[in-house]
């Protein structure tokens, strides 16, 4: 079965991902990203901070969807298409030896002793150290952690995002800490 233009708009994000999966037609999953071009588009242009890196960018983020789509277990397209950008253009400016502004201050923390995952400046071996942590935990903590954290969401908000519950959007957060924690520290990083 092949749906027209009109038909795929009115479809849902879950069913373009499933259609392009069962028929390898691109038409559905180029559908489904162009709903979210401009969430793709802005996160690009707020890191990249230049409007032709971030159109190039949008163009290589569909490449990338084209090869993990098929491999990847996606609960929430939107969040999952968002953490995607977001390694992409890190490992963009990371290629291009940019620094890359990430806020590890413990306004962030929930209450309690405060972790603070870096006290100084973070060093290319740190910042890798941390990314290579996080492609670690499994999926659910890493994208709560990863909104939490580095997007200064709440725990409302990353539940919202996510579609997990909330109650285990605090324990994605909280286990996902002890998790890079203790990655790090048997990278030899103190924290």
């Amino acid at each position: 079965m092949r749906f027209s233009t009109e038909e795929t708009q009115t479809l849902s994000d879950d069913r373009l991902l499933e259609l392009f999966r069962q028929t390898g037609r691109t038409e559905y999953l180029g559908q489904l990203y162009n709903r979210y071009v401009p969430l793709v588009y802005g996160l690009s242009l707020k890191y990249l901070k230049d409007a032709d890196s971030a159109q190039d960018t949008v163009l290589q983020i569909f490449e990338l969807l084209l090869h993990k789509v098929d491999r990847i277990e996606i609960k929430e397209f939107r969040s999952w298409l968002y953490s995607v950008a977001k390694n992409h253009c890190l490992q963009l400016l990371r290629k291009s030896n940019r620094e890359v502004a990430t806020d590890f201050s413990g306004k962030l923390m929930e209450s309690g002793p405060q972790m603070h995952l870096f006290e100084k400046e973070e060093d290319e071996k740190k910042l890798a150290a941390l990314e290579k942590c996080m492609e670690r935990l499994p999926v659910p903590q890493r994208e709560s952690v990863r909104l939490f954290f580095l997007e200064e969401k709440s725990y409302a908000e990353v539940a919202e995002w996510t579609a997990y519950p909330l109650k285990s959007v605090k324990s994605y957060i909280q286990n996902g800490k002890r998790n890079l924690k203790i990655c790090l520290e048997k990278q030899g990083i103190s924290v």
